[in-house]
């Protein structure tokens, strides 16, 4: 799986952002990567919602097209008021803004690439744009693109509005010394209820890059009291963690475990056979993998490979599964990742272990929570993504906890520490109901 990254400035993406209101644009297609054809273009644009055209061409020009209806290939025109066509280049200042001649068109919805009249993407499945002049927009053309219509690249976004900050939080949370003390020490005093197990062990699954690895170095740096990476962590097309790692939790660099082992795993891939295998989850699950077993692509762990572990009890199994989400890609889930999601659901709830959602780089995903982070419970933009979640996963709403994970920075912050430590609060709590569970004569015996 490639990783796409947008090709936009710092300069053009303010530029672009000016345009419309309070919104995040989440990149859609790529032509250098997915290719300069209608077809990979319809099959990640489709039924999308509001979208926006970044076409680049070698005279400095980014220049595309904002439609606020879906493209669906029906053959037929498009009336949309909001639509309008735009370019941006270091000479201007600010956009140029070109709406429809009769300000109603928006563009033609046929199997080509973007045709908003004047402008046709991806003509002919080249990385070139056909222009008609006075075609529904009328604009300069050397104003528009420089005359220069052979594209070096060309994208396209979905276009999100933010909505603002709500009246009131729709979850509470303390956002205090006081409140972080009492949740370290909280956890640092858990106790299972189970006397043979002393550690909850809590899986962290979810796809490639979003932030798995993380979410235990910054919980890992919370309780060391300074920043740490324990854990691989970063960006790539296939994961990085290619092991089944457990990591314990010390308070302080000296100090005792606390008791909570967090488990990581390889990441999800959208590729059938790659990544995670199911077999080997439910290994995990039933504590037959070692920590470190490294994981083999062709084919699943089985009794006879060294790593396997045959005897096992409470204590080796998994307590508590968390699924791990990126928030700036709720929306943009593939439907074989939401698969894979939900099949691994199934076989979760077959064999009973509760399961909880965090949502990573909430500060990314919304301006409101990354200029203040006590924002991500008033946030209109933050709580409408927990709830596409919640109808993704089918994880009820109060299952799925907002955190950011540490990333760039040197020291410790109070607001983040205590998203993160709510979350570790949340799975310690899912673990005892998975205690709780257990037969009676089995937690005796234990």
């Amino acid at each position: 799986m490639s990783v796409v990254t947008s090709s936009l400035s710092g300069d053009q993406e303010k530029k672009l952002l000016s345009l419309f209101g309070h919104v995040r644009l989440s990149l859609l297609y790529k032509a250098s990567v997915q290719g300069y054809t209608a077809a990979a273009f319809h099959a990640r644009c489709n039924s999308q919602g509001p979208t926006v055209v970044a076409a680049y061409n070698k005279a400095g020009f980014l220049f595309g097209a904002y439609t606020s209806k879906d493209y669906t290939q029906n053959g037929q025109p498009i009336n949309d008021d909001k639509a309008f066509l735009y370019s941006i280049n270091d000479e201007r200042k600010h956009p140029l803004r070109v709406s429809s001649a009769n300000g109603q068109y928006g563009f033609t919805d046929e199997n080509t690439g973007p045709n908003f009249g004047a402008l046709v993407f991806l003509f002919n499945d080249t990385a070139t744009v056909q222009y008609n002049a006075g075609n529904s927009y009328n604009f300069d053309a050397a104003h528009m693109h420089g005359d220069d219509l052979q594209l070096t690249e060309c994208e396209v976004y979905r276009v999100e509005d933010l909505g603002g900050c709500l009246t009131k939080p729709w979850r509470n949370m303390q956002w205090t010394s006081e409140r972080k003390r009492q949740l370290m020490e909280k956890i640092k005093k858990y106790k299972p209820d189970v006397k043979s197990v002393s550690q909850a062990r809590v899986l962290l699954v979810g796809p490639v890059g979003a932030g798995k690895s993380s979410f235990f170095n910054s919980v890992n740096s919370i309780f060391r009291g300074n920043m740490t990476s324990q854990a691989i962590c970063g960006s790539a097309g296939t994961s990085l963690t290619t092991q089944f790692r457990t990591f314990t939790i010390k308070s302080g660099k000296h100090g005792e475990p606390i008791p909570l082992i967090l488990c990581d795993t390889m990441g999800l891939e959208e590729a059938s056979g790659a990544g995670l295998d199911m077999e080997d989850l439910v290994s995990i699950y039933k504590g037959h993998v070692q920590d470190r077993y490294q994981f083999n692509p062709m084919t699943p762990l089985s009794e006879d490979v060294p790593g396997y572990r045959k005897h096992v009890s409470l204590k080796d199994q998994i307590h508590c599964v968390v699924y791990v989400v990126d928030a700036c890609r709720v929306s943009l889930l593939s439907a074989k990742i939401v698969e894979k999601f939900a099949a691994i659901r199934k076989k979760t709830n077959q064999i009973g272990i509760p399961q909880l959602v965090i949502m990573t780089k909430v500060d990314e995903a919304c301006p409101l929570v990354s200029e203040e982070l006590q924002n991500v419970y008033m946030s209109h933009y933050i709580q409408r993504k927990i709830q596409e979640l919640s109808a993704s996963l089918g994880i009820p709403v109060s299952g799925i906890l907002p955190v950011k994970n540490y990333s760039h920075e040197l020291e410790l912050n109070q607001n983040t520490d205590l998203l993160l430590l709510s979350a570790l609060d949340q799975m310690l709590n899912y673990a005892d109901s998975f205690f709780e569970n257990q037969p009676e004569e089995e937690k005796e015996e234990l």
